[in-house]
C-alpha cells in the first residue's frame, strides 16, 4: 500500500535520458508501427532503411525482445535460430505476422550458419546463459551490433572476451539490464538519489524471495525429434536428458548458469551501481547453499547472502527460494539507505521514505502502456511492467548504433555486474573473500580462485580468450 502522505508521481515517458516522446505512424498501408521519437534520431527514423535483424534463441525472452524492437523501429527480421524446431517454427510464424513486410524469416538450427551470411545489422541473443559468450562474439565478428540478454556470461573470462571483441571490432553491445531504461526508476534516481534526498548513503540491500527454483525429479526420457540436444547443450556438460530444458528447468542447474545470483542479483546490483555511480566492488564475500529444498535435482542455492564491498558502504544481496519476503511490497528489490531516508525500488514501484517526519514521502508508479500497445495484452507470457522499459532500451540501443556511441547498458557495465555475481558464487564455493583485478584478469593472491574464472568447455567447443578474439 502507498504511504498515506505519499505523493504519487507518474513515470512519464518524456523523462528519459534521450527525451523519449511517442508518436504513431503507418509504415505501410497494411501495418501500423509504434515509434518513440528519440531526439534527432527518432525524428527521421521512419525514413531510414529498416535494420536487418537476426534472433538467436527463440524462447520466451528472445521473442519478447524481438517483438519490442519491432514495435519501436523499422526492422526486417531476416533470420531466427533455435535448436528446437517447434520454438523456431512458432517464432517464424509470429514474426511473419508482426513485421510490416509479412515476409517469413529464414530459420536455422545452428547460429554459425545464420551468421555466415553476414547480412545482419543487429543480432538479438536470448539463448540460455551458457551460450551467450560464443554467440555474442561470433555475431560481433560477423559485423553485427548486438543486444545481449543478461547475464552476459557463465564465467568471468567469457565476459572479458566479449568486452574485448566488442572494443576490437567497434560494435555496439547493449545488455538486457533494462532497469536503466525503466521509467519509474529513472524518475526515482533523478528525483531522490541525484537530488540528494537520501543524504549520505551508508548501506545498500538487494533481495529476491521469489519461489523460482525449479526442483523436480523428472525421469530420463528419449530426446524428441524436434530438439537438437547436442546443439542446445553446446559447450556445457551434457546432462542426461530429462525433459525440455525450457521454461526455467535449465536455470536450476549450474551447468548452464549461475543460479538466482546470476539471474536476479545481476539486475539489482546493476541498478545500484547505475544509481550510485559504482564500478567494480573492492571485495566480494558470500555464504549459503542448498539449506532447505534438498529434494530434487537442482544444484543451485536456495539460500544465499553476498556482500559487495565498496569504499563507503557494503551492498548486500540475499535470496531465498522459500519462505516469505521481508517486505511483502518488495519481494525482488533494491533498498538504498541514506542518513536522510531510504529509497525502496523494484520493477513494479518505488518509494522514498524520509526520516524527517516533516518531509513528504514520494511514491513512483510503474508505467504500463496497454492503450498504446494493445498487442501486448494478447502476447503469451509478456511482462507488462517490463515491456515499456525494454522498448526504451531498444531505442537507446538504436541511437547508440546510429551515433556509434556507448549505450546506457554498455557491455562493460554488463560485464562488471555479471562478473561480480559470478565471483559471489565463487566466494561461496571457496569459502573465501575474493578481490578481482580486471586489468590482470585474476583473483588477487588466490591462484586457486583464479583458475575458477574460466569454466571447462565440452569438446569440440573452444573457450574464448580475451587476447585472441
Amino acid at each position: 500500500m502507498n504511504h498515506p502522505r505519499a505523493i504519487s508521481v507518474p513515470a512519464a515517458s518524456a523523462r528519459q535520458p534521450f527525451r523519449i516522446q511517442r508518436r504513431r505512424f503507418l509504415q505501410t498501408a497494411s501495418a501500423g508501427l509504434a515509434l518513440s521519437a528519440l531526439g534527432a534520431y527518432g525524428a527521421d527514423l521512419v525514413q531510414r532503411p529498416p535494420k536487418r535483424v537476426g534472433l538467436i534463441g527463440a524462447g520466451w525472452y528472445g521473442k519478447s525482445d524481438l517483438w519490442r524492437l519491432i514495435q519501436v523501429a523499422p526492422a526486417e527480421v531476416v533470420s531466427i535460430c533455435d535448436p528446437d524446431k517447434q520454438l523456431l517454427a512458432g517464432a517464424i510464424e509470429i514474426a511473419s505476422q508482426r513485421q510490416p513486410s509479412k515476409q517469413a524469416p529464414r530459420g536455422y538450427g545452428d547460429y554459425r550458419e545464420m551468421l555466415r551470411t553476414r547480412d545482419l545489422d543487429i543480432v538479438l541473443i536470448g539463448s540460455p546463459d551458457h551460450w551467450h559468450a560464443l554467440q555474442a562474439i561470433a555475431a560481433i565478428e560477423a559485423g553485427a551490433d548486438v543486444y545481449l540478454q543478461k547475464p552476459i556470461s557463465v564465467d568471468v573470462i567469457e565476459g572479458e572476451a566479449i568486452l574485448a571483441a566488442a572494443r576490437k571490432h567497434q560494435r555496439v553491445v547493449q545488455v538486457g539490464t533494462q532497469r536503466k531504461s525503466t521509467p519509474h526508476l529513472i524518475d526515482a534516481k533523478r528525483q531522490v538519489v541525484d537530488a540528494g534526498l537520501l543524504g549520505t548513503v551508508g548501506h545498500v540491500e538487494m533481495c529476491c524471495y521469489y519461489h523460482m527454483r525449479a526442483n523436480g525429479n523428472p525421469p530420463l526420457e528419449p530426446v524428441p525429434d524436434f530438439l537438437d540436444y547436442e546443439m542446445w547443450t553446446g559447450p556445457a556438460p551434457l546432462r542426461p536428458y530429462d525433459g525440455l530444458p525450457h521454461l526455467r528447468w535449465w536455470r536450476t542447474f549450474l551447468e548452464y548458469g549461475n543460479g538466482i545470483m546470476g539471474d536476479m542479483c545481476v539486475h539489482m546490483l546493476d541498478t545500484a551501481r547505475w544509481m550510485l555511480g559504482l564500478g567494480w566492488p573492492k571485495r566480494i564475500a558470500s555464504s549459503g547453499g542448498i539449506l532447505v529444498q534438498k529434494d530434487g535435482k537442482s544444484n543451485i542455492s536456495d539460500t544465499q547472502t553476498a556482500t559487495f564491498e565498496y569504499d563507503r558502504f557494503n551492498a548486500v544481496w540475499q535470496h531465498r527460494t522459500w519462505g516469505l519476503p521481508t517486505d511483502p511490497d518488495y519481494p525482488w528489490a533494491l533498498f538504498l539507505h541514506g542518513d536522510k531516508g531510504v529509497l525502496k525500488a523494484s520493477t513494479m514501484r518505488a518509494d522514498f521514505i524520509p526520516y524527517d517526519k516533516q518531509a513528504k514521502p514520494i511514491h513512483f508508479d510503474c508505467l504500463y502502456e496497454r492503450e498504446q500497445y494493445p498487442e501486448d495484452l494478447t502476447e503469451n507470457r509478456i511482462e507488462l511492467n517490463a515491456a515499456p522499459a525494454t522498448r526504451r532500451h531498444m531505442l537507446d540501443f538504436l541511437a547508440a548504433i546510429d551515433q556509434r556511441s556507448r549505450p546506457v547498458a554498455d557491455i562493460e557495465q554488463g560485464h562488471i555486474s555479471t562478473a561480480s555475481c559470478i565471483l559471489a558464487n565463487l566466494a561461496m564455493q571457496t569459502g573465501r573473500t575474493l578481490t578481482y583485478d580486471p586489468a590482470q584478469r585474476e583473483v588477487v593472491g588466490d591462484p586457486a580462485a583464479t583458475a575458477l574464472l574460466r569454466r571447462a568447455y565440452r569438446q569440440p567447443w573452444q573457450h574464448p580468450e580475451p587476447d585472441r578474439v
